[in-house]
């Protein structure tokens, strides 16, 4: 910003439209003249370009933008649900429908079953648990690889499957035309 711009000379932009290569210090005095400072928005240009304009205005611009673009983001939260190898199926619908859910939001879910004391015997069973978890939330994620054993759990992650979104979606539906009338009979 104004004496601050270490480039010999720049390209100037000015609020009336004009835009000019000139001296760095003749296109700041330029600009102060007119109120206003000289602000360095493209510096690897060549020559770099310079636009006369409020600092201050400037400054809220930009972050009314960085806050417009925070608002608009999603951050993608992994959601762990426990399962025992022995879960029973209503547990394990109540778990799935959660699951469900957590995809429908656009998060991952990671399904874990805990082997605890004598149940390490019996891994065959949780990696089917998991198997059948990730088969049945198919038409809403896919599962990133085949179950895993990390010490005495095993465990799937599954992510949602990224929806197509309608190209049309702030206009209405077309009218359907009118179903053909029956012919009368007399």
């Amino acid at each position: 910003m104004n004496e601050a711009i270490r480039v010999r000379e720049v390209r100037a932009v000015f609020p009336d439209g004009s835009v000019e290569i000139m001296p760095t210090p003749a296109a700041v005095r330029k600009a102060q003249d007119m109120g206003l400072d000289l602000i360095l928005i493209a510096p690897t240009a060549e020559p770099p370009v310079a636009k006369a304009m409020d600092y201050g205005q400037w400054q809220y611009e930009n972050k009314k933008k960085q806050q417009e673009a925070k608002k608009k983001q999603h951050v993608i939260q992994v959601k762990e649900l426990k399962f025992r190898p022995n879960t029973d199926d209503h547990d394990y619908d109540f778990k799935k429908n959660h699951a469900i859910r957590f995809l429908q939001e656009g998060n991952r879910v990671k399904a874990v079953v805990q082997f605890r004391g004598r149940e390490i015997a019996h891994v065959d069973l949780g990696q089917k648990l998991l198997v059948r978890f990730a088969q049945d939330l198919a038409p809403y994620g896919s599962a990133e690889g085949s179950p895993r054993m990390e010490g005495r759990n095993a465990h799937v992650l599954i992510s949602p499957i990224k929806k197509d979104k309608p190209a049309d979606k702030g206009k209405p539906p077309a009218p359907k035309p009118p179903a053909p009338k029956p012919p009368v009979k007399s």
